[in-house]
């Protein structure tokens, strides 16, 4: 399951460089001046039909292969996790660790670390295809594959170590609760998830990044004025260098409990006009004003309650059939790990389509926030065509339903588009 920066004077004077493209024209479609004379599925149509078959072709085919990808990372880890079971591996990792220590947290804690890397190195041809080659393959990656490799190991060096103490945590659940354990276990993966939520703008995010503070007037005090008059509290915009790793643009509000952030990255900066940029921005500022953070806790504790739910009931079947052949002596024996991993896989697996679709909402949400917020909506239709780089422009319905996590390209535009006729007398 994702930094050095080249000098705040380069991206201000790429930035400065890039603004004559900020009074860019719509198209004509989109420039009409009366809502009479404005047809919106016009517009976005004629939005659509900007990009070049080619650069279509190419979006496309990246966002569609993604469902193979989706497919085969599924099977990946459920063959990973059975194989660990059946060649009696999982079993040595843990009499290993117990040989160790007699300590139960410290030998939970190296089982972790021994599956971690054992399955890392399993899966990993799949990883330096899918993030590595892949991405290269379709123009979307910057970083030379020493690179990739240094954050790829600074991301399993994090997951050893946080992930051990989620483990740990869980699987004293397990011991002291057996019956019991999917409601505690619960309420540990979420205190965790809003650790994480918390922590990571500002401890883990510039591991892998630089930060700096954008420096130039002619953006930051647009993204502030916005924040302020939307009721967030910033006197600071941060630029992250994710031009070293990816050509995508993105930008995001982070954090809670004190340790919020404005952030855009200098793709955004480099690629973006300020329309677009602050089309963007305002997007963003949605989800931390509607409290989309918090909501998304709240379904991660349903769909976690849920899920451990089940997996407790599939969990003791299945350890009843093959337990003693897998030398698993119940749910609180680490050892049952991959069996665990197998039955959640199952479960994420099957509720993609809900997951997705939670978050095409919020998202949806989002962007009718960032239109009223930033009142760009041309910025907003250019930008979502940007980001068609690498998300497919114009899905099927159940396509869009099943596998897109945000909405459509088409969607958006024809949002903004319709935003603008409802407002034509005061868009820009």
């Amino acid at each position: 399951m994702r930094r050095c920066l080249t000098g705040a004077v380069l991206i201000l004077a790429m930035t400065i460089g890039a603004a004559p493209s900020w009074a860019q024209a719509p198209p004509a479609a989109a420039a009409a001046t009366s809502p009479q004379a404005f047809d919106v599925d016009a517009a976005t149509a004629q939005y659509l039909a900007s990009v070049p078959a080619d650069k279509r072709a190419a979006s496309d085919a990246y966002f569609e292969g993604g469902y193979w990808i989706l497919l085969w990372s599924f099977l990946a880890t459920l063959a990973v996790n059975l194989l660990l079971l059946q060649l009696g591996w999982s079993r040595a990792m843990r009499d290993l660790a117990a040989r160790v220590t007699r300590l139960r947290a410290v030998h939970v804690f190296l089982y972790w670390a021994q599956y971690l890397v054992l399955t890392t190195l399993l899966v990993f041809p799949l990883s330096v295809y899918t993030g590595f080659f892949r991405e290269h393959q379709y123009g979307l990656a910057t970083q030379g594959f020493g690179g990739w490799m240094r954050d790829e190991l600074v991301g399993l060096a994090l997951g050893v170590v946080l992930g051990g103490l989620l483990i740990v945590a869980l699987y004293a659940v397990l011991r002291r609760a057996p019956r019991t354990w999917w409601l505690w276990g619960s309420g540990v993966m979420v205190a965790f998830a809003a650790v994480a939520l918390a922590l990571g703008p500002v401890y883990i995010a510039p591991l892998f990044n630089t930060y700096t503070k954008l420096e130039d007037p002619q953006v930051r005090e647009p993204i502030l004025s916005m924040a302020r008059a939307n009721g967030i509290a910033a006197d600071a915009v941060y630029v992250v260098d994710a031009s070293r790793q990816t050509t995508r643009i993105s930008a995001n509000v982070s954090g809670f409990l004190g340790t919020g952030r404005i952030t855009l990255n200098d793709n955004l900066l480099k690629r973006g006009t300020l329309p677009e940029i602050k089309a963007v921005m305002g997007h963003e500022m949605g989800h931390y004003v509607l409290h989309h953070v918090w909501e998304q806790l709240v379904f991660v504790a349903i769909v976690v309650l849920v899920g451990f739910a089940l997996i407790r009931w599939a969990f003791d079947r299945a350890n009843r059939r093959w337990g003693a052949r897998w030398g698993i002596t119940g749910v609180a024996d680490v050892a049952g790990l991959p069996l665990l991993m197998v039955l959640l896989t199952v479960y994420a697996f099957a509720l993609t389509p809900v997951q997705n679709t939670v978050s095409r909402t919020l998202e949806s949400e989002a962007d009718i926030f960032g239109l009223n917020a930033a009142r760009e909506p041309d910025g907003f239709a250019t930008v979502s065509l940007k980001l068609g780089d690498y998300r497919k422009l114009a899905p099927g319905p159940i396509e869009e339903m099943i596998f897109f996590d945000h909405p459509s390209g088409r969607a958006r535009i024809h949002m903004a588009m319709q935003w603008k006729r409802e407002n034509l007398a005061t868009a820009r």
